[in-house]
């Protein structure tokens, strides 16, 4: 008998430790699900720059916070943590909790770092979600007018002849390397000087470099103003911004699709059901009428993408510039 009651007390005791870790786990889903119902009005949404405050990357989140807000009905702030070419914002966020409350916004320096590095701190496609991708401009090659060359063929030839110099808005960005790409498609040397992205555009103005390579939007002014001449973009179209200049692929140059872009992105393991909220709400601000036309003044656009899709676009990029990098011998200071 007392055999028998002792296995009854085990028994009831086990039931009870098995109900109480089948209540402990149904609790933790229903508390897990619940997180992903009520987002994101559980707190702020953070959106984390890669970038110093006045950056394109901080433009782009600070244009899009309202729209978020309203969209979602959340709070969305923007917090920018530069350094290290973007690379402290990234491991912060790829720590951060996957909740949907923080997202890395970042640059195509995103793709670019990990190659650069030595150690960048990430891996590009395991440690994060890519959200979204967001606007994007094509590069674009400039001259000072005081140079003869009237379009590139012409100043690759002048170059094949005559010592020359580009600013480019610093060492590993695309702009450096879609310049290193011509110079290695066009068999010439044209000794590169890096600058600070605001610095490279007016060094060629002041005619401290003859040449640039540098994203549209702090170029475009200038070369309305007759400050400086364009010769192309890197885009394998025009851009609607400057029409008359011609694409890089109009002089043969067929490879060329070169681009600084700008993405969204969460830590590894957000619920699939933030990430599909997140991204539609991150599309139809991106689609409003104002937010389209500030991005278009900037010489940037951007199209309805979904998650899979800028996933997709990112394990094209990665590569791409992992194999310029290394033909260029680029190497971050």
């Amino acid at each position: 008998m007392a055999q028998l009651t002792h296995r009854l007390h085990t028994l009831a005791r086990t039931t009870t430790l098995a109900g109480i870790g089948l209540g402990a786990v149904c609790s933790l889903f229903s508390t897990h699900a619940s997180a992903q119902a009520e987002w994101p009005k559980a707190k702020p949404v953070t959106l984390l720059v890669a970038f110093a405050p006045g950056a394109s990357t901080d433009i782009v989140a600070r244009s899009l916070t309202q729209k978020l807000s309203e969209i979602t009905g959340g709070n969305f702030i923007v917090e920018n943590k530069g350094g290290a070419g973007g690379n402290i914002a990234t491991g912060q966020v790829k720590r951060a909790a996957p909740d949907g409350y923080t997202v890395l916004v970042h640059s195509v320096a995103f793709a670019v770092n990990p190659s650069l590095y030595a150690d960048a701190g990430y891996d590009a496609l395991k440690d994060f979600v890519p959200l979204a991708l967001g606007p994007k401009t094509p590069n674009i090659f400039t001259v000072n007018p005081s140079v003869s060359a009237k379009t590139l063929p012409e100043l690759v030839e002048e170059a094949k002849k005559t010592p020359m110099s580009y600013a480019s808005s610093g060492i590993g960005t695309t702009t450096h390397l879609s310049m290193e790409r011509l110079k290695t498609a066009a068999k010439v040397d044209i000794t590169h000087v890096p600058y600070q992205p605001a610095a490279a555009i007016n060094a060629v103005v002041a005619g401290h470099t003859p040449m640039a390579s540098t994203s549209m939007p702090p170029a475009v002014p200038m070369i309305k103003a007759g400050k400086l001449r364009a010769l192309a973009v890197t885009s394998a179209t025009r851009s609607p911004l400057l029409p008359e200049v011609p694409s890089i692929t109009e002089f043969g140059y067929k490879e060329f699709d070169d681009y600084t872009w700008f993405g969204f992105f969460l830590p590894a393991g957000t619920p699939q059901a933030i990430v599909d909220k997140l991204n539609a709400a991150l599309n139809r601000a991106m689609e409003s009428q104002d937010v389209v036309d500030k991005f278009a003044q900037l010489g940037m656009s951007s199209s309805r993408n979904s998650a899979a899709e800028f996933g997709s676009f990112l394990r094209a990029e990665v590569p791409k510039w992992a194999a310029v990098v290394k033909s260029s011998g680029a190497k971050a200071d």
